[in-house]
């Protein structure tokens, strides 16, 4: 039986014998399976939908008209990304209509390994919320960088088979998986009948089929049209993701369009909190595929049934009887702004605001706390290059709204638009620091630091001045984690992220402000013109997106997947 079976109380008014809960009357309710909006009353028992029609009921609530869908569910994302902790998480989305998502606890295993995965599950469990957790499968992402934690085939089975993660998460490390590495193809085996998430930007062809053979179900990591279509032709999922910066859907819309919404579903990935509460959540990716010529209806299956489907939620995204009563209620679906949130029967959300207390409290544990180690500070000289005039160089390019980052030669000089940028290890004091050059920041001043650095979460440092870097170095141990702008040897703005040093403990409005502020210091005192910057800054590490990349071993060239030399020989 793949789906829950109701209580007997449930079934009692599913036959009209007892009176529900909840009547739900005077809605359009929408059937997946027919692709078509129904008028008929939704009662409400235990959690569930008993039954269509009109019943007897405890609470009758007319809703007037108003669009009913199924709860929003994100395909892939990182709570890490978002800078909250689960309950804040929790309380931000509901009124956007998420209620549920599939996460990938990654950024948090890289520094805490198997503990801080099953801390953040024991906090979720209270929650009115679906919040399932895959086994990462690439703890570090690559073996260019040092992790605070490591995870196996066997830590990833255990996960799966003794603590119930619902699969394994992307597995980023593709070029291993293409080459057949034993150990990686033990991983994605460890998910036996489960799901199996991938990660290959770019990859195609041969290279694809390779990939798609050893198991991988899914991406989110396609940012063409072309490269989508050659992924779904072949059976692969794809995951429009619409993130803080790596924004993809509109790119992606027209196989929508073209080839309808089998294997295919939103994700958001990485979206910070200011982005959550000026934009929203899974509901923002509808609004914008309708926008790019995508129809209502199947933005609906692309943001509720199938995502539920691919991730086996087989109680989540459809209104039919014996399914969890994840309910939208929308007096306007063009708004893309739900009206009332149920979660399991309960009203949850309304006119934009959770309600009070439909959220409990979920402290962090405090192991989460005091996680950046990174022994005897540098001094400015060890976090800089010292190359002369004229010498040719390889920087990393960053693009505003894309985590692609390019592999640029520049001359130095006084011209060049040349940061310097160095990593640090963080997590066992090690001095290990890999030094480099990026571009495409426009920094012309200061520096700007991050513990958040995808996906090991070392230190990553950008500046004009090796003194404004270790004084940025210096402030993010003081704090435990967190981003800061520094300028002159004065902090200009930080955001402490004590959790981790990848998460808040402050509410998604503080956190919010604190990231314009910092913003704002990094773009108007620093002189920043990329978009998204501490964005761009944390992504500068991942040793698993082309081009080239910096992690605390050095430079990296992603389509060799090997150390380079900073100076072109």
């Amino acid at each position: 039986m793949a789906r829950p079976q109701v209580s007997r109380r449930a079934l009692a008014v599913a036959r009209g014998d007892e009176p529900a809960d909840t009547l739900i009357t005077g809605g359009r309710v929408f059937s997946a399976a027919t692709r078509e909006w129904v008028d008929t009353a939704l009662a409400l028992a235990d959690g569930v939908i008993a039954g269509w029609g009109e019943r007897d009921a405890v609470e009758v609530i007319d809703v007037g008209g108003a669009a009913l869908t199924p709860g929003f569910v994100d395909a892939h994302m990182h709570l890490e990304s978002t800078k909250l902790w689960i309950d804040e998480f929790i309380r931000t989305v509901l009124p956007h209509g998420t209620t549920a998502v599939a996460a990938d606890p990654h950024e948090l295993a890289n520094v805490l390994g198997v503990p801080g995965i099953l801390a953040l599950m024991e906090a979720a469990a209270p929650l009115p919320f679906t919040f399932a957790l895959y086994a990462p499968s690439c703890v570090p992402a690559s073996s260019f960088e040092r992790s605070g934690a490591l995870l196996d085939a066997s830590d990833i089975r255990e996960l799966i088979e003794r603590h119930g993660l619902v699969g394994v998460g992307e597995v980023m490390n593709f070029p291993g998986v293409i080459a057949g590495d034993p150990e990686m193809l033990a991983r994605i085996a460890a998910a036996g009948p489960r799901r199996v998430d991938g990660h290959s930007p770019g990859v195609s062809g041969r290279a694809l089929d390779a990939y798609l053979a050893a198991g991988i179900e899914s991406d989110h990591e396609a940012t063409r049209l072309e490269e989508a279509e050659e992924k779904r032709r072949k059976g692969m999922w794809i995951f429009l993701r619409q993130g803080s910066a790596s924004q993809n859907l509109v790119e992606l819309a027209p196989s929508i369009v073209a080839h309808g919404t089998d294997l295919a579903a939103f994700c958001t990935d990485d979206r910070e909190p200011d982005t959550l509460r000026r934009l929203g959540h899974v509901n923002d990716c509808a609004r914008l595929a309708v926008s790019a010529g995508v129809s209502e209806i199947d933005a609906i299956l692309l943001a509720s049934t199938n995502p539920a489907r691919y991730h086996g939620f087989t109680h989540l995204g459809n209104l039919g009887p014996g399914h969890q009563a994840d309910i939208l209620c929308f007096a306007e679906l063009a708004s893309w702004e739900p009206e009332r949130v149920w979660q399991a029967g309960r009203l949850v959300a309304c006119d934009g605001q959770v309600l009070a207390d439909a959220v409990p409290s979920s402290p962090p544990p405090e192991l989460m706390r005091g996680t950046v180690h990174i022994g005897a500070l540098p001094a400015p000289t060890a976090l800089v290059l010292d190359a002369a005039p004229g010498t040719r160089v390889r920087a990393i390019g960053v693009e505003s709204h894309s985590l692609t980052t390019r592999h640029r030669e520049l001359m130095v000089g006084p011209d060049a638009d040349l940061n310097h940028a160095a990593v640090v290890e963080r997590h066992h004091g090690t001095g290990r620091i890999g030094r480099g050059f990026v571009t495409g920041f426009g920094l012309k001043r200061g520096a700007i630091a991050s513990t958040v650095a995808h996906d090991a979460h070392n230190c990553v440092i950008v500046g004009a001045c090796g003194e404004d870097m270790t004084l940025a170095l210096e402030r993010l141990a003081e704090l435990g984690g967190g981003q800061v702008a520094v300028l002159d040897g004065e902090i200009l703005a930080e955001v402490p992220l004590p959790l981790a040093g990848l998460m808040s403990d402050q509410s998604a409005e503080r956190v919010a402000e604190q990231l314009r502020v910092l913003g704002a210091a990094a773009a108007e005192r620093l002189g920043t013109t990329v978009e998204e910057p501490f964005m761009q800054l944390s992504f500068i590490a991942l040793s698993v997106i082309p081009e080239l990349r910096l992690t605390d071993g050095g430079l990296v060239d992603v389509e060799r997947f090997a150390y380079v030399p900073v100076e072109v020989g």
